[in-house]
């Protein structure tokens, strides 16, 4: 009996050793394998740009909108938040730009937001729409929020021939807030509420009931509105967390708003030039802190209230103000080293009429530059662009012949 259990005992501890040995000789095996033999496939597809690299390949964990978590364990919703994250290079080559617009801008919309009760992450919607400038689409909408006419003035804003309120940052943000809160109280859902903001409120209700989803994550939209809210998210990455797209010690610094004197006008301005030497300041200054003024008069024969607003410091240099705020077709400001804003004799001289066009998804140049009516060869030219595809996100300069300006004299 001894001499059994002797011999159990030997062949359990050879069991176990030719158990271990076997283990050792896979692990081996395994590495020459896979480092020697089968080494890993190189990755060919680059994340960099001019302007950084992109250090986290992933999406960011606990992303979220307006306090809603992303379901980003839905493969074709991960798909589509690779694609605003880390195929769109446009926005990413010009962070520069954005970042800057971001610190002049924010201190005018993050506080209505607030007063009227919208998530702070409703910013970043007016980035995506217009990059934070007076730019006007196709199909006729304007400013910073890209309000169509009808909608502008359901919202209380005034749109004729002389004004046009859009273009004013601070009333066109009260106008979308109610736009905002609208699509709110008939979702009870933020995101479903910014979709609601660039399809329609009945688009999207429409989408729901005949496809029987609950949340804008379960709809299937034309591809515009289908990854609306994803490049929302990845612009307020970018602005939020630059350092997850490799951006180092960036963070958004506020400039704050510019001092400015507000006069009350309720009758009719012949001549805004003339006005304009009145408060003190040239036709190019009211033109920049007044851009709702299409024209070179005011007439107002119902006396309504106007709000013109300008500067404290009138010779303060309000060039990048210049460059976001006045829309197309107004006057051509003179720079001195595209820096500083000169006199207003030279700008009435010249109107030049530019179209600032946010391209909302992938489209060849070519039909771009059939619809504008002019070559694809200049619409490279102007934008410094190599091929013949317009990306998503791009900000687009589409230009026409200068022509004298018309000012009236009295």
């Amino acid at each position: 009996m001894r001499r059994i259990v002797i011999f159990s005992n030997l062949l359990l501890k050879y069991k176990i050793t030719l158990t271990v040995c076997f283990f050792l000789v896979f692990v081996i095996s395994y590495v020459i394998i896979r480092v020697f033999i089968y080494p890993p496939t190189l990755n060919t597809v680059s994340y960099a740009n001019n302007n950084f690299h992109v250090l986290g390949l992933n999406i960011p964990r606990n992303l979220e909108f307006c306090g809603e978590k992303i379901p980003t364990n839905d493969y074709r919703i991960r798909r589509q938040l690779e694609k605003e994250f880390f195929t769109s290079t446009y926005w990413k080559n010009n962070s520069v730009l954005i970042f800057n617009r971001a610190q002049r801008w924010f201190p005018y919309i993050e506080p209505i937001l607030k007063r009227e009760g919208i998530p702070d992450d409703f910013k970043y919607l007016a980035v995506i729409e217009s990059h934070l400038s007076n730019v006007t689409s196709p199909a006729g909408a304007a400013g910073f929020w890209q309000l169509v006419p009808v909608t502008a003035a359901n919202f209380g804003l005034e749109v004729n021939e002389f004004v046009d309120e859009r273009y004013d940052v601070e009333k066109a943000t009260y106008a979308a807030t109610k736009h905002i809160k609208q699509g709110y109280n008939s979702f009870k859902n933020w995101t479903l509420s910014a979709a609601g903001y660039n399809r329609g409120i009945g688009g999207i209700q429409k989408a729901l009931r005949n496809q029987k989803g609950n949340s804008y994550y379960d709809l299937l939209l034309n591809p515009e509105t289908g990854s609306f809210v994803y490049r929302i998210l990845a612009y307020k990455t970018l602005l939020s967390d630059p350092s997850h797209y490799g951006i180092k010690k960036k963070k958004l610094v506020y400039a704050g708003k510019v001092p400015v004197e507000i006069h009350k006008v309720d009758s009719t301005i012949h001549d805004l030039k003339d006005f304009a030497a009145h408060l003190g300041c040239n036709l190019v200054t009211l033109k920049v802190f007044n851009p709702w003024l299409l024209k070179n008069s005011l007439p107002n024969p119902a006396k309504k209230n106007y709000l013109i607003r300008v500067p404290k410091k009138k010779n303060g240099d309000y060039s990048a103000y210049a460059r976001d705020l006045l829309p197309e077709g107004d006057v051509l400001l003179p720079y001195a080293g595209d820096s500083t804003i000169t006199s207003s004799a030279a700008a009435d001289t010249l109107l030049q009429k530019t179209i600032y066009h946010v391209v909302k998804i992938n489209e060849p140049l070519s039909k771009l530059a059939e619809f504008f009516d002019v070559k694809v060869e200049d619409l490279k030219k102007w934008n410094k662009l190599k091929d013949d595809q317009a990306v998503a996100g791009q900000t687009l300069t589409i230009r026409y012949p200068l022509h004298p300006a018309k000012v009236e004299k009295k």
